[in-house]
C-alpha cells in the first residue's frame, strides 16, 4: 500500500458524502471495515450502505475493531489502543495483498472527533495520506436544530466529555461543542444560564433532537440517551451548550 484515504462519511447519512469523496469510494481498490462486536454491526451496515449508494466495487476488507484497556491510564491507553487499530489495519492489508488505493471511512469527519489521522501515521511503511472532507458532526448538529454555531464575534470551543467534567467550562468562551461524552458531563456544571442543542444519529431516519434551557431539558436528555443506546447498542451524540442572558 502506498496511498490512504480517509474519506469523511459525516454522521452515517449517505447524503453526507461529498462529490470528491463518492468518486474517491468508486477510485479505491480496497475499504477497511471495521466489526465493533456484538449489538453494533449496524455501524458496520451504515458502511456498507454507503459503499453501495456510491458505485463502490471495491474490495472490502473487515477488521476486529479493538477494546481499550481500562486498566490504563487515560493517555497510556489511548496510545496503546492506536497502535493495536494500527496493527490490525497493517494484518488485513498483508493477508489481502492489495495493490492500489486503500480507503476508510472515518465518522464525522477525518479532522474531528477522530483519530484516524494520527492512527495511519503509526503504519509502516508510512502511506502517501489523502484526506477528503464530509460533512463534521458539529455541521450536522448545527443544521438539525438550524442554528448558527457561534453569536456574534463569540468565540467556540470544542471539547470533549472528559475535560468538562475534569475542568468545567472553558474560560474565554460563548459557546462549546462537546463530543466524545458518555456520561453527559453537562449536568456537572451550573446550568442556571445555558442553553443546549442537542443530537444523536444525526442526518440518519434515527436522528433525535432536544433543546432548550439545560436545566429544564438535562433530565430529558438523559433518559432519551439511555433508551436510545439501549434500543440501537451504540449511540453518537454532539451537543452544543451556549451561555444566555439572565431575564
Amino acid at each position: 500500500m502506498t496511498d490512504l484515504w480517509l474519506i469523511g462519511i459525516g454522521t452515517g447519512s449517505p447524503g453526507h458524502i461529498t462529490l470528491e469523496g463518492q468518486a474517491a469510494l468508486r477510485d479505491a481498490a480496497a475499504i477497511l471495515v471495521p466489526h465493533k462486536g456484538a449489538g453494533k454491526e449496524e455501524l458496520a451496515d451504515l458502511r456498507h450502505a454507503i459503499l453501495a449508494a456510491s458505485g463502490s466495487t471495491a474490495v472490502v476488507l473487515p477488521f476486529d475493531y479493538p477494546v481499550r484497556d481500562p486498566a490504563l491510564p487515560y493517555l497510556e491507553r489511548v496510545e496503546a489502543w492506536h497502535d493495536e487499530i494500527a496493527r490490525r489495519w497493517q494484518d488485513a492489508l498483508t493477508k489481502a495483498g492489495v495493490t492500489g488505493p486503500v480507503a476508510l471511512l472515518v465518522w464525522g469527519d477525518p479532522s474531528l472527533y477522530d483519530s484516524t489521522i494520527r492512527i495511519a501515521r503509526r503504519l509502516s511503511p508510512a502511506p502517501q495520506l489523502r484526506v477528503v472532507p464530509g460533512i463534521t458532526a458539529i455541521q450536522a448538529l448545527t443544521a438539525a436544530h438550524a442554528i448558527p454555531l457561534n453569536t456574534v464575534n463569540g468565540p467556540v470551543t470544542i471539547t470533549t466529555g472528559r475535560r468538562l467534567r475534569d475542568e468545567g467550562w472553558p474560560e474565554g468562551s460563548d459557546t462549546i461543542v462537546v463530543m466524545l461524552d458518555g456520561e453527559t458531563s453537562f449536568t456537572g456544571l451550573d446550568l442556571t444560564h445555558l442553553h443546549i442543542w442537542w443530537g444523536a444519529y444525526l442526518g440518519s431516519p434515527d436522528q433525535i433532537l432536544v433543546q432548550g434551557p439545560a436545566r429544564d431539558v438535562a433530565q430529558e436528555i438523559i433518559d432519551t440517551r439511555a433508551a436510545a443506546r439501549e434500543r440501537h447498542g451504540w449511540i453518537m451524540d454532539t451537543y452544543l451548550l451556549q451561555r444566555i442572558e439572565a431575564g
